[in-house]
This record gives structure tokens, C-alpha cells and sequence, in this order.
């Protein structure tokens, strides 16, 4: 999906041919028709450089991304990581090789994380290539879509 210097969006971070990995693809999706013209859906798939690029000049972002955080799939947790780290607690795995919480860490460090930055992370099951994402990441998707759609109309 093409950039267009909006300042909120909606970052789908994951691969989509990769089983679970493909919800944050997902969840944009689920979204585009559903979100005012002003919200952007951009994809990322969770090279940090990237990543950054995406949140800079933003004041407003939902992050959406697969994690392998030990829990039952689709199990969705949510943060504002605008207001602090994700904690090391939260036991997230990110799919990606550098994770999610270092990227944002450094977005932080880098002066270019937006005031208001949510991250749903959606708990995969299974991340294996060429495989569609399973019944409970797909019911999740859905779940943190309507979650999102609630929070940007305001």
C-alpha cells in the first residue's frame, strides 16, 4: 500500500504467506474499506529501517503484528508503547529477526515515535510457508480490526 505522508496510520507488520505471520497483513485487509481516508494501512514487514520510516512524521499509529509469546493462538495484548516500553515481562517473541520492542526502542531513542502508538500484538499458532492463517488468528484479526476502527473514529 502506497505512502502518502498521512499522520495516522495503521502498519500491518508480518508476512502474509507465512501462516500466523500474515495477521498484521491481515488486520489492513479487514480495515481498508472500513477507515476514514485520512488513516493510512501500510505494510511492513518488520525490517526495523523500514519500520522506522513508517513512523516517522505520524502522530498517531496502531501497529499490528504476530507474536510467539508461548500463549494459546489468537490471544491478543495490546500497549501504548508511546508511554513506555513494552515490559520485558510481556514474554514477546517477535517473528522477525531484530524485535518489534528493540525497533520501537529505537524510534523512541530516534525522537520519531509518534504521541500515540498502540501495538496489538496477535499470538500465532502456526508460522509455516504457504499456510493461511489459522481459525483463532483469524477470529483475533477481526477482533483487533473492530478494536481499531472503534479507536480511530473518535
Amino acid at each position: 500500500m502506497r505512502r502518502s505522508g498521512a499522520a495516522r496510520r495503521v502498519i500491518g507488520i508480518g508476512n502474509g504467506d507465512r501462516g500466523d505471520d500474515g495477521a498484521g497483513p491481515a488486520c489492513l485487509a479487514a480495515l481498508h474499506a472500513r477507515l476514514t481516508s485520512d488513516i493510512e494501512l501500510l505494510r511492513c514487514d518488520g525490517e526495523p529501517a523500514a519500520l522506522l520510516a513508517l513512523l516517522e512524521d505520524s502522530r498517531e499509529v496502531y501497529l499490528i503484528d504476530a507474536c510467539a509469546g508461548g500463549l494459546p493462538a489468537g490471544r491478543i495484548r495490546r500497549w501504548n508503547v508511546a508511554r513506555r516500553p513494552l515490559p520485558a515481562r510481556a514474554g514477546i517473541a517477535s517473528t522477525h529477526g531484530l524485535g518489534l520492542a528493540e525497533a520501537l526502542e529505537l524510534a523512541r531513542a530516534l525522537g520519531v515515535l509518534p504521541r500515540r502508538c498502540v501495538l496489538y500484538a496477535i499470538e500465532g499458532g502456526s508460522y509455516e510457508a504457504g499456510k493461511p492463517l489459522s481459525a483463532p488468528v483469524r477470529a483475533a484479526v477481526r477482533s483487533v480490526a473492530r478494536r481499531i476502527e472503534r479507536a480511530t473514529a473518535r
